[in-house]
């Protein structure tokens, strides 16, 4: 039985191109073709018109069309304008702060949480303890009620377990939640019902069964970390049946979505109390689901192994409508953490520095991106 324990007494004023088969819950495996698109209305990278050379005035003709290309960046320097910081470690998580054009940005290896805008140097909010090789710092989101304490919430894991941390401004790190097992995976997010924190913890010895263990479960605590009412068991413990979560996100309607690499194929749940049970969506082909993000009525989904952002349109009832839709393919790379502004744009975060197989990072990454969100699925391609 994995130990753990709440931290109480504290003042809480705290989707390259994926092809194949992916499977509706009651219909069985069908075969979709994606749109595939790299601009339009995402924006997609800029293309940057080069000077044209002067003119020969020995020939009397202008001077040769010439090519445009998009510029590259140089060092820390991205001319890219929806590019917004740089040269930063891999991105576990973003939270996107209320005025729209600021956001704190998560280091998954270094622990750090970094304030970011474009225009402006990373500003070192606070350091986490972690140990990178379990998964480091990979969640982070604003307390239910940031507007008047500034709070933020963080998911780490350390060398002794996984946990939940209080970043105050000015303060050290304070533990909320402590002794999750360690495991693959772990994201939060926000029940915005009961503005309770959501934590999604990975299982790494197949204890998402076992109710007493934390593995493989989405709990749901108060900013102290003690147990929401009207948890199922009147424990932490929400829901249960997780593998390798790798985000959360929230719909306006309520509706939260988790993201998880499960044996076999990456999947996608609609969150509800007890056990996950049948995946909402799932990818046979295992693309590297990552953090997700719901913004103008479609469910954006991060992807790493693919490099591209999934885009599916929730229906009712946990149905989906229209096809999905791939975007961004190899446009940064290895798309990891995603958020919503308040403004209606979408932030992305990029892991290309983090090792793996397929990763090549440019001198500027890694990067966090700002851009107009996808709208969701269309009509079926031809």
């Amino acid at each position: 039985m994995a130990r753990w324990r709440i931290v109480g007494g504290m003042v809480a004023v705290c989707l390259f191109l994926v092809g194949g088969c992916a499977s509706f819950p009651d219909d069985g495996s069908r075969t979709w073709h994606d749109q595939v698109e790299s601009s339009g209305e995402l924006g997609g990278p800029p293309t940057l018109d080069e000077p044209e050379p002067p003119a020969d005035p020995s020939s009397g003709n202008a001077p040769p069309p010439t090519s445009s290309a998009p510029q590259q960046p140089a060092g820390c320097e991205d001319p890219d304008p929806q590019v917004v910081a740089t040269c930063l470690s891999p991105v576990g998580a973003i939270a996107v702060l209320p005025d729209g054009f600021s956001a704190l940005v998560a280091e998954r290896t270094t622990g750090r949480v970094l304030k970011v805008q474009r225009g402006s140097a990373p500003q070192l909010i606070a350091t986490v303890p972690v140990d990178a090789a379990a998964g480091g710092l990979s969640g982070l989101v604003l307390s239910p009620s940031y507007a008047e304490d500034e709070l933020v919430y963080a998911y780490a894991a350390t060398a002794d377990d996984e946990r939940v941390l209080r970043i105050a401004p000015g303060e050290a790190p304070k533990p909320v939640l402590t002794g999750i097992p360690r495991g693959p995976g772990g994201a939060l997010g926000v029940d915005t019902a009961t503005g309770s924190l959501l934590v999604a913890t990975g299982d790494p010895d197949g204890a998402a069964g076992n109710p007493a263990s934390l593995a493989g479960k989405v709990l749901r605590i108060d900013t102290l970390g003690r147990p929401t009412a009207g948890n199922p068991a009147g424990t932490a413990v929400y829901a249960s049946g997780l593998s390798n979560p790798q985000g959360m996100c929230t719909g306006t309607d309520g509706t939260t979505w988790v993201t998880d690499r499960a044996a076999g194929r990456d999947v996608l749940f609609r969150l509800g109390a007890g056990t996950l049970g049948t995946p909402a969506w799932s990818w046979p082909n295992r693309p590297g689901v990552a953090g997700c993000s719901v913004l103008g009525g479609a469910l954006a989904i991060a992807l790493t192994g693919t490099k591209s952002l999934f885009v599916l349109r929730p229906g009712q009832d946990g149905t989906f409508t229209g096809d999905p839709r791939t975007l961004l393919p190899d446009a940064y790379g290895r798309l990891a953490a995603a958020a919503a502004g308040p403004d209606g744009l979408l932030w992305l975060g990029t892991v290309n520095k983090d090792g793996a197989a397929g990763a090549l990072p440019k001198l500027s990454d890694d990067r966090v991106i700002r851009i107009q969100p996808p709208t969701g699925g269309g009509a079926s391609a031809a």
